[in-house]
């Protein structure tokens, strides 16, 4: 899935500073190596294997980095409302995306898909670990 990329998000987040955004919403980056699976563009092995790993932190920290190390702030999306697993997968994205610098989480369909006072738990966790 080349659309989870960090180096082919964080080309998309350059163009969006680039154009003067003040925010920045991408799905959080979860694999390395979107321009060798497109066979597109001149790349090096090390931008692999030295400018980041295949933690999810350090590929969302690469996504904070294009967006001119904050100038804009990066907010992930949650993703789509899976039920039963809604709670966790909002608290990693949270963790990983605060971890690595970004701004928040956007958790729209999770929340409030769900009953009220679900939801109102779920963003009271994302609320809570963001400012952890």
């Amino acid at each position: 899935m080349t659309e989870e990329a960090a180096y082919l998000t964080g080309q998309a987040n350059h163009l969006g500073v680039t154009i003067q955004a003040d925010l920045v919403k991408q799905k959080q980056a979860t694999l390395n190596g979107g321009f060798r699976e497109l066979h597109f563009g001149k790349t090096h092995e090390n931008m692999y294997t030295e400018l980041t790993s295949e933690h999810p932190i350090d590929l969302v920290r690469y996504q904070v980095m294009n967006c001119y190390t904050g100038r804009a702030g990066l907010i992930n999306s949650g993703g789509a409302s899976s039920g039963k697993d809604d709670f966790a997968e909002a608290a990693r994205t949270a963790v990983i995306n605060k971890r690595a610098g970004g701004m928040g989480v956007i958790s729209g369909r999770k929340a409030f898909q769900r009953p009220m006072g679900e939801g109102i738990k779920l963003v009271n966790l994302i609320g809570y670990l963001s400012e952890q």
